[in-house]
């Protein structure tokens, strides 16, 4: 709702624009592609949540300048050949792998704007992930673009709602409009991703754009012959045609799909259970989200500290077969001393172990017996690059799968196993 609300405001102040003056846009007076090759001068200002690295797959919270992006985590990045810059051969964009904290990602100063002077905003934008099994609730780039004076205070702010991932690179463009402060002091730019980092929560930017408008004089032009009396009025509303931000509308309607309307239902089911002496036998809150398994109720023992103390996000839930799985668990990229403990159905199976090239293994058995399985692995030491990541390999039968995992001294990571009905 936040978003939308920020979206139709954006979209208010460029009707006003359009009442006021007609404009053409000159060719940018500002342009971000972020050069070319690896020895780029860093345009983003200090960020505690993000480090730049020269690397083609950059892992959480990192971000690198590329050219090209190729095979990254096993597939799981599209494979994008060049930049959006047109014509600009080995051209960078910035790709960012989204940090486990929200928030702000890229901060830059704007400077040698006119004061009190329309401009256009533009910023081309992709989700780098491919949409995959693996995958099916991705955490999707939801980002914030926001330009600032020097006292803080908002001079234009638009929101991308979340970007879906794609088949094949689909750059997009988002766009507002804005009035330069009368002082003529620069400005701030700053994006921020409202989700955290997980799986589907990586994105590519690329040419950042600030264009002047050229107001247009339209007293001085002709009119026609014996026009009648309303049509000039008519033709200067019907021919201003000023650029608008593009936000999917089908983002925007789902994450405000009529709430109100859903409130009253739980309020009655709460009072029919209070009044039933069955719902004090059914799981707590944190663990109905994971039982599928009918007539079958999993109570866990209770949590031990570390899982209540920090937050504990599903990155994968499986469906399974009964049978026997076998889980893997190694070091996704450098060996850095990244040590973790890991706990099934709140009891620790394993102890401040090292990831590294050999895996931490161990089985599960998911039967009607036991339906359901809660893994959940806990950073003891992030290594020298933070954050804790590892890769957890799943065999179940002759099926195989691939879970990327980031962890940290705020955050755990959860995949769930439930018995397939």
């Amino acid at each position: 709702m936040k978003t939308l609300i920020v979206l139709l405001f954006t979209l208010a102040t460029v009707a006003l624009h359009a009442q006021q003056v007609k404009c053409n846009f000159n060719k940018p007076f500002i342009t971000i592609h972020f050069g070319k090759g690896d020895n780029v001068q860093d345009l983003n200002g200090t960020n505690y949540n993000y480090t730049r690295v020269q690397n083609y797959c950059p892992q959480d919270g990192h971000y690198s300048y590329l050219s090209r992006t190729s095979d990254c985590f096993g597939g799981d990045w599209l494979t994008i050949p060049e930049d959006h810059t047109p014509g600009d051969v080995d051209g960078n964009m910035m790709v960012i792998n989204a940090s486990y904290r929200s928030g702000k990602f890229f901060n830059t100063p704007i400077k040698g704007l006119k004061p009190n002077t329309i401009y256009e905003f533009g910023v081309w934008m992709m989700n780098v992930c491919l949409p995959s099994d693996k995958c099916p609730y991705p955490l999707l780039p939801d980002l914030t673009l926001r330009l600032q004076d020097a006292e803080g205070k908002i001079v234009m702010q638009i929101g991308t709602g979340e970007i879906k991932r794609y088949e094949s690179p689909s750059w997009k463009q988002y766009r507002g409009i804005f009035t330069t402060p009368e002082t003529g002091q620069e400005i701030m730019l700053t994006m921020l991703n409202a989700n955290p980092g997980g799986c589907g929560n990586d994105f590519a930017i690329d040419d950042i754009t600030f264009r002047e408008c050229i107001k247009v004089n339209t007293v001085a032009a002709k009119p026609k012959a014996n026009p009648p009396a309303t049509k000039p009025a008519t033709t200067t509303t019907t021919t201003v045609k000023p650029p608008v931000p593009k936000p999917t509308t089908t983002q925007k309607s789902t994450a405000a799909t009529k709430p109100a309307a859903k409130k009253p239902a739980p309020a009655v089911t709460q009072k029919q259970a209070e009044s039933k002496p069955i719902a004090k036998t059914e799981t707590p809150a944190r663990n109905t989200e994971s039982v599928t398994a009918k007539k079958q109720i999993t109570v866990l023992p209770p949590a031990p500290k570390i899982l209540t103390t920090r937050s504990n996000p599903l990155v994968k839930q499986f469906e399974m077969d009964a049978g026997e799985i076998q889980v893997d668990l190694y070091d996704n990229g450098q060996i850095d001393g990244d040590t973790v403990s890991i706990y099934h159905n709140n009891t620790l199976i394993v102890s401040k172990a090292r990831l590294s090239q050999q895996p931490i293994s161990f089985k599960i058995n998911v039967d009607a017996d036991k339906p359901h399985h809660e893994i959940v692995m806990v950073a003891e030491n992030l290594g020298s690059i933070p954050p804790n990541t590892s890769v957890m390999i799943v065999r179940a039968g002759d099926k195989k799968y691939e879970v990327f995992i980031s962890s940290s001294e705020e955050k755990n990571a959860k995949v769930v196993f439930n018995l397939r009905q």
